[in-house]
């Protein structure tokens, strides 16, 4: 797994934003990959309407939401966040993006996010003949990739993220709808959950992913579970990072990540770089003492995780 980047993302400035420019600085050791926009499939998740709206704040530099700054190089920066997952998908690496996209929806931005860059990118693999199997370690939950395939049973998406926090739900009872039920799996960590409680809801699913059987597996990868993170409250370390990334690339030939959340920069490096060499088999380049959960949140985390296993049981076996 190689790293796709490239310093069009610069010219997407937010200003004193914790999604900002700086999240990216690090990785301007890396040589810059050549890019093609991805405009031609914004139409396979976002609508016209919305397509327009995002061009026109752009163009003013205003803010599509509360949360969701745009500047006149917003645009050409998010086509080219979209065009890198998708070159990311068809060569198994990491596109080092922003804007982030798993929070957008087919016709709306929120939390930081214009376009949903994975979305995008996976149903074109959908199109294509694929079963796709995200995995959205992210500490937030990517409401718009669960929104936009909730539905579907040719996508499965996983999620692990801090609850309650931002944006307020992704909890047990949520497993898909219609030929889609069983098909979405949230996993509630409470706040406060160290590295071992976050590693047991990889290895408690995993084997449901498994069973799914996917052809590709896309990985929303966020950084902000991080202990040292301004925007969540969660104990995770760059370890687990690593451990992630050696479980699924051990599994999986087909794979790719785009960036999505993380904001704490030099963490975000350490998570990222991680991330990469567990997926690539290579030793762990940044270490930190592993976190331990306490009774109150190992019991809360129990509870949700046996509820979640009653939700599923008549879709997968445990």
């Amino acid at each position: 797994m190689n790293f796709i980047f490239n310093e069009i993302f610069f010219e997407h400035r937010t200003g004193m934003h914790p999604e900002s420019n700086k999240r990216l600085e690090p990785f301007r050791i890396f040589d810059q990959t050549n890019i093609k926009s991805g405009e031609p499939y914004l139409p396979l998740i976002h609508t016209k309407n919305y397509i327009q709206k995002v061009k026109n704040a752009c163009k003013e530099g205003t803010r599509l939401d509360p949360d969701t700054v745009t500047s006149p190089g917003s645009w050409k920066a998010a086509l080219h966040a979209v065009g890198a997952t998708i070159l990311a998908a068809e060569n198994n690496d990491f596109a080092l993006v922003r804007p982030p996209g798993h929070h957008a929806y087919p016709d709306r931005s929120s939390g930081f996010c214009l376009f949903n860059n994975i979305a995008i990118a996976v149903q074109k693999l959908v199109n294509e003949g694929n079963k796709v199997l995200i995995f959205d370690f992210d500490g937030h939950l990517g409401d718009g990739t669960s929104r936009i395939f909730y539905d579907s049973n040719e996508v499965m998406y996983w999620s692990q993220h801090q609850y309650p926090a931002f944006p307020g739900h992704g909890f047990v009872d949520e497993i898909g709808e219609g030929k889609g039920k069983g098909f979405t799996i949230n996993v509630p960590l409470p706040p406060q959950s160290g590295d071992d409680i976050f590693m047991n809801a990889v290895q408690e699913f995993l084997p449901v992913a498994e069973q799914f059987k996917p052809d590709v597996v896309a990985i929303s990868a966020g950084f902000d579970a991080h202990r040292l993170d301004p925007l969540l409250d969660l104990q995770v370390t760059a370890g687990s990072f690593y451990k992630i990334g050696k479980l699924f690339g051990e599994r999986y030939d087909r794979m790719f990540a785009t960036l999505e959340g993380g904001y704490s920069v030099m963490d975000l490096y350490r998570g990222v770089r991680n991330f990469q060499a567990g997926v690539n088999g290579e030793p762990q380049l940044f270490d930190e003492p592993e976190t331990s959960s306490g009774r109150q949140v190992w019991e809360t985390y129990e509870l949700n995780k046996h509820t979640l296993f009653f939700n599923l049981k008549e879709f997968w076996n445990f």
